[in-house]
């Protein structure tokens, strides 16, 4: 007997893992890290009314989740002032993306985001056949303009861009955003990933203006609200646009547990006025031991620092491998010229003073190890 061989298009791609995860780690070291600040999570967690309303849901287990999300779309819609079809929620933003792609990239169609930006975009394009166009940073920032411009040449249907940005945490006044959005070519739409918006100063995001066709929005509970695990994302764009994630996405992908932690969480807002600022000091406190060991701390709108290691990608792997070695859990970006850094997420004081105790000697094996 036999099976039927994958597509043509599916043989053509690796079967890889964008990311390579602190337990993949874990498991080929055979311990565990003492402190995991590679993967942008939010140590402070969530809200504990959100982990009382999780506990609560958990007896409701057994139901599958309301598979339009209404409660958690019109608690949404009230606290951005617009309308639940307005709203989309899906498993994430990861989880979105892949559906907007599967909406509108097929075969060849042309698509343009950043060089280096982030992968799991990439990753589902490549899954739908689509051609992925990469504009370069300027100045360690996307470039809004490139990008459209790069679009027009192309005619691409999608541009991706992430404000504030991963890898690097910098970012754009909404401003500039807007700007952007007015210049977007015929027939293209803009993916603005806000993952991070909550961190970011006022004025970072342009104003919501749920009725323009051509400007999708992803936002999430995973960064300022401390639910990573919970995978519980979501979408505001146009009526149209909104309602064509039904035609393919997958209306039990949610869980009750998650869906009730997201709306106790949206609900205390004091809560997460607490965790912004708690992040802040923390990434204060990284930029701090960055500096005294002779890196330089990007300015961050995220929950992240990102540490220029004033030379090349090969010092920076050579610093993040000798952390890692010691039990600290870093990533970094991988393209050129942002592969010249390492990003450390904001943590609590008992993660960080390992980190601090372990960087001068990371730097000081990197500086053996390549010279």
């Amino acid at each position: 007997m036999s099976k039927p061989p994958l597509t043509p298009l599916a043989q053509s791609l690796p079967a890889s893992v964008p990311f390579v995860g602190p337990e993949t780690q874990e498991r080929a070291a055979g311990r565990s890290f003492v402190a995991r600040l590679g993967a942008n999570e939010n140590v402070f967690g969530p809200s504990p009314n959100a982990i009382a309303a999780m506990r609560a849901a958990a007896d409701q287990v057994w139901m599958y989740a309301d598979p339009e999300s209404h409660d958690l779309r019109d608690d949404l819609a009230r606290h951005h002032g617009i309308s639940p079809q307005n709203i989309m929620i899906g498993e994430g933003i990861d989880a979105l993306l892949g559906y907007l792609v599967r909406l509108f990239i097929g075969p060849a169609d042309a698509v343009v985001t950043s060089a280096g930006a982030y992968p799991t975009f990439n990753y589902h394009v490549a899954g739908y056949g689509g051609n992925l166009h990469a504009a370069p940073y300027v100045a360690d920032h996307e470039d809004p303009g490139a990008l459209i411009d790069l679009a027009q040449k192309t005619n691409a249907r999608l541009i991706y861009i992430a404000n504030p940005d991963n890898p690097m945490g910098t970012w754009h006044s909404g401003n500039i955003l807007s700007s952007m959005i007015n210049a977007l070519p015929s027939n293209c739409l803009l993916v603005l990933d806000e993952a991070y918006i909550d961190f970011a100063p006022d004025g970072t995001a342009p104003e919501i203006d749920a009725s323009c066709e051509n400007v999708i929005r992803m936002r999430t509970f995973s960064k300022a609200y401390g639910m990573a695990g919970a995978r519980v994302g979501y979408a505001i764009g146009a009526v149209d646009n909104i309602a064509a994630f039904n035609k393919i996405r997958n209306h039990f992908g949610m869980n009750r547990i998650a869906v009730a932690g997201a709306r106790a969480a949206l609900a205390d807002q004091n809560y997460l006025a607490d965790v912004l600022d708690r992040v802040a000091k923390s990434k204060a406190r990284i930029a701090n031991i960055a500096a005294a060991n002779g890196l330089i701390p990007i300015a961050s709108a995220a929950n992240f620092v990102t540490l220029d290691g004033g030379r090349d990608g090969k010092f920076a792997i050579a610093i993040l491998d000798a952390l890692v070695h010691c039990g600290i859990f870093v990533r970094m970006p991988f393209v050129a010229p942002q592969n010249r850094c390492i990003r450390v997420s904001a943590w609590t004081k008992s993660q960080l003073n390992p980190f601090e105790q372990a960087l001068p000697d990371a730097i000081a094996d990197a500086k053996r190890s390549i010279t």
